[in-house]
């Protein structure tokens, strides 16, 4: 018996639809060993990050999640929908901004639109992709925006 296959990928440069709104799930709950995990092996020792006694002194009264750990899951929660298996490489980020913190015990959500996409001039079977990244919490703050260009597979050709 021959069963179906299906393995899980990204999309090929021609499946991406402009002004398409792509949801991704699952959320994903920030914890307090990730913050601290993630701070210490990227060499950020900002105490606003790491102590919690300092950080009582701050505007905001704790600590707050590392915005390099938002960015960073904010583009992972896309990957399974959107390149796994089909990017080529991360061209670069147009723009990032982070409007309002992430705390400990926020769940991040994300969402990306593609804002554009063309065929490469100089890498045949290969096109760019430029997705809007859009991080919130659970209670609908934007905590996190970012615009990614991407070189991205054209689908194979048929044999």
């Amino acid at each position: 018996m021959n069963a179906k296959r299906i393995t899980q990928r990204g999309l090929y440069f021609e499946e991406f639809e402009l002004e398409t709104v792509y949801e991704h799930s699952p959320s994903r709950t920030v914890t307090e060993a990730d913050n601290v995990l993630f701070t210490t092996l990227t060499m950020n020792t900002q105490s606003l990050h790491l102590d919690a006694e300092w950080a009582t002194t701050t505007e905001f009264g704790e600590r707050l999640v590392n915005s390099m750990f938002t960015l960073s899951t904010m583009v992972g929660l896309s990957v399974a929908q959107l390149t796994q298996g089909t990017i080529v490489a991360n061209l670069g980020f147009d723009s990032v901004s982070f409007p309002h913190p992430v705390r400990h015990g926020d769940t991040l959500t994300a969402e990306t639109t593609i804002l554009s996409k063309r065929l490469s001039s100089s890498r045949p079977g290969q096109g760019i992709v430029v997705f809007e990244h859009v991080a919130r919490i659970q209670t609908g703050e934007v905590v996190a925006r970012a615009v990614r260009s991407t070189l991205m597979r054209c689908a194979p050709s048929e044999a």
